[in-house]
């Protein structure tokens, strides 16, 4: 089977969203896409009270804590997250800043748009793996959603996506990726193939989506996220395999691409995909 034979038979394997930056998300069957991303996806991140930055787990050290909790849209828009105790706070509960402050043993408050200039420390991945969890490591500051517009907290671009194929081939779970959708691909499709979807155009129904570019991995599928345990192998099999040039980096350790969203839609799982 050729890999332009295999991209007909391409279709939308799962849809997800996380609607509170760093936290574990939910896995839901139908996902509305805008210019910004798909609804409801990062739509609230945690503030550092001392810094004025975003809590990501991409710096371990401070925040790793924040993927034992996992968030998931209610009624109306609110958010509910559930902490590692299995007790429940909603976003617009008195209180909500306290609870994750305690948590996190650090003072942190809600937001619900994206500040100017707002940034995370990325803690550098192979010196986390390297050097363990706690160990003060280069961390230099990504600006956020520079590739997206809206005021959401996506790292660069409005959507993630990865195939089956990468996701076998490295052996780990899709969660640890946080992607939006993840592509059902048939036996044979070449992993790590969305290094080369930059420019092309994914049309799922009336949805078009924008390759933009490789998605360069941090130390976060390394981490336990709920049941799942640590997974070194999420970060090195790529390092190994697949160090490409990532917009505008250097080389660095990818798996799956960004996209932008030429054309607004909603998108179900089962949906077919072509690639133009």
């Amino acid at each position: 089977m050729t890999v332009g034979t295999a991209e007909q038979l391409m279709r939308v394997g799962r849809l997800h969203r996380y609607p509170v930056k760093s936290m574990l998300g939910e896995s839901v069957t139908t996902l509305g896409i805008g210019y910004g991303g798909a609804d409801g996806d990062r739509q609230l991140a945690l503030i550092d009270q001392e810094t004025g930055r975003v809590a990501s787990a991409k710096q371990a050290r401070l925040w790793r804590d924040l993927l034992k909790c996992s968030a998931s849209l209610a009624d109306g828009g609110r958010v509910q997250v559930r902490l590692p105790d299995g007790t429940h706070v909603a976003s617009d509960q008195d209180g909500f800043d306290e609870a994750l402050s305690r948590l996190l043993s650090r003072p942190v408050r809600l937001a619900d748009h994206r500040p100017e200039g707002a940034s995370v420390e990325r803690a550098d991945p192979e010196q986390v793996l390297q050097q363990g969890l706690d160990a003060e490591v280069d961390a230099p500051l990504l600006e956020l959603a520079e590739g997206s517009p809206g005021d959401s907290f996506v790292d660069l671009a409005p959507l993630h996506v990865i195939t089956s194929a990468t996701l076998e081939r490295i052996g780990t779970e899709e969660e640890r990726y946080r992607p939006n959708i993840v592509i059902a691909t048939p036996p044979g499709y070449p992993p790590y193939a969305e290094n080369e979807w930059t420019h092309r155009i994914l049309t799922i129904g009336t949805t078009q989506l924008r390759g933009m570019g490789p998605t360069p991995r941090c130390v976060i599928p390394t981490l336990e996220q709920g049941d799942l345990g640590r997974a070194p192998h999420a970060l090195r099999t790529p390092t190994a395999e697949n160090r490409v040039e990532s917009f505008g980096l250097g080389r660095l350790p990818c798996a799956g691409a960004y996209f932008e969203v030429v054309a607004e839609g909603t998108i179900s799982v089962g949906d077919e995909i072509s690639l133009d």
